[in-house]
């Protein structure tokens, strides 16, 4: 199979999951599902200066909990800091420096104050990085990921574009699971106070 195009398996992969199993989980979240700390001490996305961590990150009115390094074991983190790490770390990192993106990292991105304008964040970055994808090509994916990838740098693309793949499947099925938790959790109690 000399004549495989790789290009759109690897679109496909991603799109597949997140058409059927990802996106429409998110429909209709809510803030208070968005803001929910499910256990103590969760890191999150919150109104600068009400942090629980250590260090802050953002350039507008929300900020982000992070440290470095991070403490062991890792704090448990909302809705909300799961879709903040996709959007910025996953995506918007990635299509800054492969697609043209305008340069935001942790520290300079504006986090959304809401659930609904954190997931139109994310359509748009999921939107501007499988159309990068697209562009590469079959050559655009055997090229070296460069220097933005650090240790990485002389890995394939592909090798990137996997990773990612498997990045937004991994933390959009712990949002789809933090959302169940929300619901079982507060039908429970709405039931015991009735």
């Amino acid at each position: 199979m000399t004549d495989q195009t790789w290009n759109p398996l690897l679109r496909d992969q991603l799109a597949w999951h997140w058409t059927n199993q990802l996106r429409d989980r998110l429909d209709g979240l809510t803030d208070d599902e968005y803001f929910w700390e499910p256990a103590p001490g969760c890191w999150s996305v919150r109104p600068r200066g009400t942090g629980a961590a250590p260090v802050q990150a953002g350039s507008g009115a929300m900020t982000i909990d992070f440290a470095m390094p991070e403490p062991d074991p890792p704090p448990f983190t909302t809705i909300a800091w799961r879709l903040g790490h996709v959007i910025v770390g996953v995506l918007v990192v990635r299509n800054a420096a492969h697609f043209g993106r305008a340069p935001t990292d942790y520290q300079s991105f504006e986090y959304a104050a809401t659930a609904a304008a954190a997931l139109a964040q994310l359509d748009t970055e999921y939107a501007t990085w499988l159309a990068g994808v697209d562009s590469l090509g079959e050559t655009g994916l055997a090229r070296p990921c460069g220097e933005a990838e650090g240790p990485y740098a002389e890995l394939p693309l592909a090798a990137l574009v996997l990773h990612i793949n498997r990045e937004l499947i991994h933390h959009l099925a712990e949002v789809g699971l933090l959302r169940d938790l929300h619901l079982h959790t507060h039908q429970q109690t709405r039931r015991e106070a009735s």
